[in-house]
């Protein structure tokens, strides 16, 4: 038998370390997420059903989104073991710009839905993380007040083609006045998607006070309180619309929609344009042909076609047959920083992100669209030294492989 002694108050208070309780609950929530995951988890708590639906559901039976999802997990790292990983360099340059690492923060709709802050609070956090930020069309910040909100941000902008070209034109115009360098028109929405978890919830814009959305709001008083003591939610840039989204996709998205199209978005855009929705090679090579400076490699997140192209297995034979020179971008299941380290070994110029940074923005407004990017880029840096490589610029397609 062992001889046993009660322990000493001095051997115990080194153990018995007790954590000051932390009284702001969203430093709290913030405090106590590690992956992308637990900002959803706090994300599905803190904002009312339909919202978080909006952001986390995609089209119909969610396959597409599941693949998308499951193409990344199928992925195998190579590493390189005795490598100097002392000083990683995470960074990497597009379109003559040095980034922080190869992620840019995707277009989303509707985004002062899901924290009033929205869209202004995203573009700040990309700014400082020195990551470029997309506006969308169908953003409810407008084009004038994104760039006043983050002046020396990188600030790309997407373009939905509208019925009206006229209008279109003027919106450009609008865009180029505010100093945005990058133009991303989206393809692959010649109708809306049907998203049967926003059809069920009944979602509209401007959140409409139904029966259903007066209970949930006895659950979500703080998110309600901030739309209610707030502007309206509002297509900022698009006037006059409103609906459920399939509703407003109606009135602004153009089925005539073609390449002569891409044709003229070139002659009147003198910077750099990026055409997303792309889910062929065949269709890769053809934008390109017209001009273009890249292209995303995109199904939307599975909100729009289901059973549409898992696009990060088509990455590899985009980038041999556009070759070195064009950049190719690609979004679609990310959720991890280990996920744009893969992508980018594929051939990836960058990788881009949506519902990652919105569940951020929901669980703790601006301070959770940072807390994405830490550990997005965390994820990102160790990884890449686990893999034995000290630069964005040493990953390559040796690094990984797809496990059937």
């Amino acid at each position: 038998m062992e001889n046993r002694q009660i322990p000493k108050w001095s051997e115990l208070r080194e153990l018995l370390q007790f954590r000051r309780m932390e009284l702001d609950p969203i430093k709290r929530r913030l405090s106590r997420s590690f992956t992308i995951a637990d900002l959803r988890n706090h994300a599905k708590r803190t904002t009312p059903r339909a919202v978080f639906n909006y952001t986390d559901g995609a089209a119909e039976e969610e396959i597409t989104l599941a693949r998308c999802r499951q193409a990344f997990r199928d992925l195998e790292f190579v590493p390189s073991v005795l490598r100097d990983v002392s000083n990683p360099d995470p960074t990497t340059e597009l379109f003559g710009r040095k980034l922080a690492f190869p992620l840019v923060l995707a277009p989303t709709g509707y985004t002062r839905m899901m924290h009033n802050d929205g869209e202004k609070a995203v573009a700040r956090v990309a700014a400082r993380f020195n990551v470029p930020y997309t506006l969308s069309t169908v953003g409810t910040t407008t084009v004038e007040d994104l760039a006043a909100a983050a002046p020396d941000g990188n600030n790309w902008f997407q373009l939905y083609v509208a019925k009206d070209r006229q209008k279109t034109a003027a919106l450009i115009e609008r865009v180029l006045a505010s100093g945005y360098e990058v133009l991303m028109v989206t393809v692959d929405t010649q109708v809306g998607g049907s998203r049967v978890r926003e059809l069920r919830d009944g979602l509209t814009i401007p959140p409409a006070l139904t029966v259903r959305a007066f209970a949930d709001m006895a659950t979500h008083p703080s998110w309600w309180f901030d739309k209610l003591t707030t502007p309206p939610i509002e297509f900022a840039s698009l006037r006059g619309f409103s609906g459920n989204s399939a509703e407003v996709a109606d009135q602004i998205f153009d089925p005539a929609l073609t390449f002569e199209d891409i044709a003229w978005l070139r002659s009147v855009w003198p910077h750099k344009l990026l055409v997303k929705g792309i889910q062929s090679v065949a269709d890769a090579e053809r934008v390109v042909g017209l001009g273009c400076d890249g292209v995303v490699l995109s199904n939307h997140g599975g909100r729009q076609l289901d059973r549409s192209p898992t696009v990060l297995r088509i990455l590899p034979a985009v980038r041999e047959r556009l070759g070195p020179d064009r950049v190719v971008l690609i979004d679609s299941g990310v959720m991890s920083g280990s996920d744009v380290l893969a992508a980018v070994a594929l051939g990836a110029d960058a990788v881009m992100v949506g519902r990652a940074y919105l569940y951020g923005l929901m669980a703790g407004g601006e301070r959770g669209v940072a807390r994405a990017l830490e550990i997005l880029r965390g994820q990102y840096l160790r990884s890449m030294q686990l893999l034995g490589v000290k630069s964005t610029a040493g990953v390559t397609p040796q690094h990984v492989a797809f496990v059937d």
